[in-house]
């Protein structure tokens, strides 16, 4: 039986959406799945773990991993793949996955497939499609050579569901010494954004703005809107870059992937790196001046129109209905 493990990326000392999305997928390619959990919290997570489809949950409570960057982490997964040898891992494609992926290929020297959706095994062969030239082109890979193949997952690549045989999983102490080499990059601080409203990853309504909305201060439209809609606000990453709002907030290749019921793009041009990460959304409405923007080719419904005055104007007559 293939032998599947996960990684479960733990965050103030819960898993990460992320992880138990590649749980889910990783019970349906096997019924051998086997979840890593490293840091404060990683024991008390293990029940929810199984709950998505770990039969196995493997954790090592060390507050070095919330301490240091990626190096602990990544030296404790490989130290458990050289012993036991999985077929597969799944990492989520997070600042921290990202890090530790890259350690684990340089270090394993397995090599490692990115931005990896529809995985199947057919036969004891990974395949994998991922998108290629600012997801202009999807392609299968394979990934060969090696023991033990890794794949970085985007997050909403894969819903996200409790197994209908959950059992409560095994649960195995990890006995790891973590190196003093391991130890070197300090986390000096960590800031946390305050929000308001559902975060933007799970919001079932985004709203996004680009730079159809001029400046910083009429992305107060936006917000007003996604309060009467109980949605939450996203960006494209030219405004992003511009400053006129947080990191937080981006939508894309390089910011985070969202896939909500309703994605309204206001004032965006539809470049293929803020698409690829909204285009799963199932219904999406656009908002731009120009006839020809690219936007419109991937939206449901088109307006042509200043989102200055069409987003206040649709605001209002929500609330008329909503009335």
């Amino acid at each position: 039986m293939t032998k599947v493990w996960v990684y479960a990326e733990l965050t103030g000392g819960q898993v990460a959406r992320v992880s138990l999305e590649l749980l889910t997928k990783a019970r349906q390619l096997t019924g051998d799945v086997t979840a890593i959990a490293l840091g404060t919290g990683a024991s008390a997570q293990a029940a929810t773990l199984g709950q998505y489809g770990a039969k196995r949950v493997l954790v090592h409570e060390d507050a070095a991993y919330e301490q240091f960057l990626s190096e602990p982490a990544a030296d404790t997964i490989a130290t458990l793949i050289e012993q036991e040898k999985p077929d597969l891992l799944l990492i989520g494609t997070t600042y921290n996955g990202r890090d530790i992926a890259s350690r684990l290929n340089a270090r394993l020297d397995c090599g490692v497939i990115t931005d990896g959706a529809q995985l199947s095994l057919e036969g004891g062969q990974l395949k994998a499609q991922v998108p290629w030239y600012s997801a202009t082109t999807i392609v299968d890979v394979t990934l060969s050579g090696g023991i033990t193949r890794l794949v970085l997952v985007r997050p909403k690549s894969f819903t996200a569901e409790v197994a209908a045989d959950a059992a409560a999983p095994q649960v195995e102490q990890i006995q790891v010494q973590i190196s003093q080499q391991a130890r070197r990059a300090i986390v000096v601080e960590n800031v946390v954004q305050a929000s308001e409203g559902p975060k933007l990853e799970e919001a079932s309504v985004v709203i996004s703005g680009g730079r159809g909305l001029k400046q910083a201060e009429n992305f107060k439209l936006l917000h007003d809107l996604a309060a009467t809609l109980g949605g939450a606000v996203g960006a494209s990453r030219a405004v992003v870059d511009a400053g006129w709002v947080p990191y937080s907030y981006q939508v894309g290749q390089t910011g985070k992937t969202v896939k909500p019921s309703v994605y309204i793009a206001a004032g965006i041009s539809g470049a293929i790196q803020h698409t690829v990460g909204m285009k799963g959304a199932k219904y999406i409405i656009a908002i731009n001046t120009d006839p020809d923007a690219p936007i419109f080719k991937f939206a449901d419904l088109g307006v042509v129109g200043d989102v200055l005055k069409v987003v206040p104007a649709l605001n209002e007559e929500i609330k008329r209905r909503k009335a």
